[in-house]
């Protein structure tokens, strides 16, 4: 048994919360804005506005994990929250805060599972960092997308 480990970004998106919302609902997109994800890959299409079941493959400094990732809870343009099955332990959420017509504030949840000898490394304030500051670039690399109005 390992220790879970939990970093949140938050970012504010010029653009309505319909937009934002049918943006991040391409789930097979995000290796556009998430630059440590590889792939992301449909594997139940049993819902019309997202996948419940998906594969994902992070590549990062030479290392590579595959996970399956079920959705757990969806409210549409609100909150989405998975956790994986079998692969690396992961779970998050993710949460649509309207303001106003043509704002959005974004807020990313993201837990994973680490040996404990690892996760005492992490929990370093150079490491945790890096993993924080990377998930708050793939949000700012999401904004700038919807932002661009690309992800349409």
């Amino acid at each position: 048994m390992g220790q879970w480990l939990e970093h949140t970004v938050i970012s504010r998106i010029d653009a309505p919360i319909e937009q934002v919302w049918h943006v991040w609902s391409d789930l097979e997109a995000m290796p556009l804005w998430m630059t440590w994800i590889e792939s992301v890959k449909t594997i139940d299409n049993e819902t019309t506005t997202l996948p419940d079941l998906t594969e994902w493959t992070l590549a990062a400094n030479g290392f590579r994990f595959k996970w399956k990732a079920q959705i757990n809870e969806r409210i549409d343009q609100e909150k989405l929250k998975w956790s994986s099955v079998g692969g690396l332990p992961t779970k998050g959420s993710v949460k649509f805060d309207e303001q106003g017509e043509n704002s959005t504030i974004v807020k990313l949840i993201i837990s994973y599972e680490l040996p404990k000898a690892i996760a005492r490394f992490m929990k370093e304030d150079i490491l945790g960092k890096l993993v924080t500051n990377e998930l708050q670039n793939n949000l700012d690399n999401f904004k700038a997308l919807v932002e661009s109005g690309r992800g349409k």
